[in-house]
């Protein structure tokens, strides 16, 4: 290009060696405008703007008389494109189509680099860790390329064992259920996670983190990992943590701008002035954290920065000051959206806390960006906030969509007898966030299928909408003396109606025929025949737990009422279930009541299907729902049931019983009210205590106890010893 020293009239554009790409189309990219005067820094601008395109190789300008000489080589087309080393098509598509190369396209030789990168990442996600990706180029006569993608796939790189070492101080098992990576095991044949992925080491060691934060650990740090080869073929990977010891809250305080009316934050204050004498946990400062959300959404408090600010004043003390700042307020401009291919635009926008127009809170993105993460849907959800011109934020969100099918089973053996389950999940129908699900459910009383639709963001909103349809036959002639046939379905939604707080409400219709056993007595043989139902009922869940899932810490209350509408017996359930968590270092007890009713409201009698019983897991030591008023020899249920449930792990016995949980029981509980025959009710408490054990075998959680009944009736069945041994894959 030769140099242009001073600003020249371009009266014309004449471009040169171009074949396939027109001069129109040129001039559109370059922006030129015949007239006007052109110096070096516009020629600059024209250049890049041309090599921009993609579709030339090398440029040159020139200004000659007036006229710009614009001299091309065009890059060669990309013909076609092909991946070697893989059999399945779907795979070979998802490659290319993920790839900048594409078919028809100019080929960027500097594109190359980027893509052989992409699929060594997208192979390494999906097991094959040691894979390699050549390339080949093959020139064609009419100035098109061939571009091969040649894979050596290798051996997947699947995670034999998974190991903690250092000061851990919890459990490995524990560990385990919070990192994402996983074990290979034969039930999990579907899962990645089970191949070494430096993407999910990365997240475990987040997690992991986030865990000791939360139970106290305020200097914890995972050292590193590290991934090892095994004999079998194997990985095994191995974290290295440094616990720390616990800190306590000497003092938690608020720091408010001068012009802050301290009145507005009297309940934050006094949250803070309660974490004093407490563990440090992140879970507790994200709450408080969250109750200042509801300020920024005032006017007076639109535009603040909320941050704690810790200091260490002992080994095992810390002060904390929650930090609230002012800073300039700003507006959202744009909002885009990259990466979803199936997913509709509509479904993230709504889930979207801020949009266009809208005043930046910093607050409310933090919230959008996690609603679209409890999605479900998006394997990785990022962000990027740009300044634009007059102080304007622009917000990119990129998404990247992982596969939303699953299959699963479910199988199970033990003393109270066998369980098997299939079931087939689509969690984003029509790129809708809809759900579908299809299982099957089979044990020694029941066979269920279900069919379910869930749309979380029904209407638009943050509550859910739940319809299913549902058939089941359960014999049970044996004990209890019936059998039944139930069909029907039933619709309703859910959602947070205050911070943990569940609303649930819910309709059934259903169909039932109850059949008795021929021996049966004449009140049990009365309720045979036909009935239909129409019943409403709801929900209320507050849900204190630290996690949903080997919970430590909190509490759970539930409290569920269904009325009836249109029913022969018009009955009404009522049931009320308070369950309490608390952990001294590895020892974790748990104390669950629970109380349920269920009555006609016209004094009718409750048939036989809709009475209550005791399940097996509130009273071990007697078989499932054999305890109670019995009418004969079937054991009928009652209008009543209470229980308690207390129970306590054990330490552990030995550093090689990671993977055992050993555990003292209390239960108690009773069964009674008979409402068509009072002769038969029994107010007899039932109790055993006993000792229990949870074992993570590789075929799934084996579970056994011996509880001796403390107290019983004549008529109950015992059962001293129950097993039970099941997975779900």
């Amino acid at each position: 290009m030769t140099l242009q020293l001073k600003a020249e009239v371009v009266n014309d554009v004449k471009i040169i060696n171009n074949e396939r790409i027109s001069k129109e189309t040129i001039l559109i990219f370059a922006d030129i405008k015949i007239g006007e005067d052109y110096d070096q820094n516009d020629l600059n601008r024209i250049l890049k703007e041309i090599y921009d395109t993609n579709f030339f190789s090398n440029v040159s300008l020139e200004i000659q008389s007036g006229i710009l000489i614009i001299d091309v080589i065009e890059n060669k087309i990309i013909q076609n494109i092909t991946v070697n080393g893989i059999e399945k098509q779907e795979l070979i598509e998802d490659l290319k189509s993920r790839i900048s190369s594409k078919d028809k396209n100019p080929f960027v030789e500097n594109n190359i680099e980027n893509d052989v990168l992409l699929i060594k990442k997208l192979l390494k996600s999906s097991g094959f860790y040691f894979s390699e990706v050549t390339t080949k180029i093959v020139e064609n006569n009419n100035n098109t390329i061939d571009l091969i993608f040649d894979l050596n796939l290798g051996k997947k790189a699947y995670i034999e064992e998974i190991e903690f070492i250092g000061d851990k101080f919890y459990k490995e098992r524990l560990l385990r259920n919070i990192i994402a990576s996983e074990e290979k095991k034969f039930w999990k044949f579907l899962s990645r996670k089970k191949y070494i992925n430096s993407e999910l080491i990365s997240l475990d060691q987040r997690l992991l983190k986030k865990f000791y934060l939360d139970k106290g650990h305020y200097q914890a740090s995972i050292e590193g990992s590290f991934v090892e080869y095994t004999e079998t073929s194997g990985f095994k990977l191995t974290y290295n943590i440094n616990a720390g010891p616990i800190f306590i809250i000497n003092s938690a305080n608020l720091d408010l701008p001068i012009d802050y009316d301290e009145r507005d934050f009297k309940k934050i204050k006094k949250k803070l002035s309660k974490l004093e004498g407490k563990l440090y946990s992140l879970n507790r400062l994200n709450k408080i954290a969250k109750e200042v959300e509801y300020l920024t959404l005032t006017n007076d408090y639109e535009f603040i920065d909320a941050s704690f600010n810790e200091k260490i004043i002992s080994s095992n003390k810390i002060d904390l000051t929650f930090k609230i700042k002012e800073f300039e307020k700003q507006y959202l401009s744009k909002v885009n959206v990259f990466g979803n291919n199936i997913t509709e635009e509509k479904v993230i926008r709504d889930n979207l806390e801020v949009d266009e127009g809208d005043p930046f809170n910093k607050i409310l993105l933090g919230k959008s960006i996690n609603n679209l993460k409890s999605l479900d849907i998006f394997g990785k959800v990022e962000y990027e906030l740009v300044t634009s011109e007059n102080n304007m934020k622009i917000l990119n969100i990129t998404i990247e969509e992982k596969p939303t099918g699953e299959i699963s089973a479910a199988a199970g053996t033990g003393t109270s007898g066998n369980t098997f389950g299939f079931g087939i999940r689509e969690n984003n129908f029509l790129g809708k966030n809809i759900s579908l699900d299809t299982n099957l459910r089979i044990d020694d009383e029941t066979v269920r299928g279900k069919f379910a639709v869930v749309n979380p963001n029904w209407n638009f909103s943050d509550r859910s909408l739940i319809a299913s349809i549902e058939s089941s036959v359960t014999d049970r002639m044996g004990d209890y003396g019936y059998e039944t046939t139930r069909t029907g379905f039933s619709f309703g939604s859910n959602w947070e109606q205050y911070e943990d707080l569940y609303f649930s409400p819910k309709m059934d219709i259903f169909y039932e025929k109850l059949d008795t056993i021929q021996n049966a007595s004449d009140k049990l043989k009365k309720q045979e025949g036909s009935y239909f139902d129409t019943e409403f009922s709801y929900g209320l869940l507050l849900d204190k737990r630290d996690r949903r899932y080997q919970t430590t810490d909190g509490y759970l209350s539930k409290f569920n009422q269904r009325v009836p509408i249109l029913s022969k017996d018009y009955a009404l359930y009522n049931s009320y279930e308070y369950t309490t968590f608390n952990q001294f270092k590895n020892i974790v007890t748990k104390i669950s009541l629970q109380a349920r009713a269920i009555n006609s409201v016209t004094d009718d009698d409750v048939r036989v299907s809709k009475r209550l019983y005791v399940s097996g897991k509130r009273l071990r030591g007697f078989e499932p729902g054999k305890v109670g008023p019995k009418d004969g020899g079937d054991f009928i249920g009652g209008n009543y049931t209470t229980s308690l449930t207390a129970a306590t792990t054990l330490p552990d016995f030995g550093a090689n019983l990671e993977t055992i949980d050993f555990q003292i029981f209390l239960d108690a509980a009773n069964v009674f009210g008979v409402d068509y025959d009072s002769s038969l009710d029994s107010s007899k408490i039932r109790s055993t205590l006993g000792f229990g054990v949870d074992w993570f075998t590789l075929v799934g959680p084996l579970n056994f106890s011996i509880a001796q009944p403390i107290s019983k009736a004549d008529s109950d069945k015992t059962e001293t010893f129950r097993f039970n041994i099941g997975t779900t894959f």
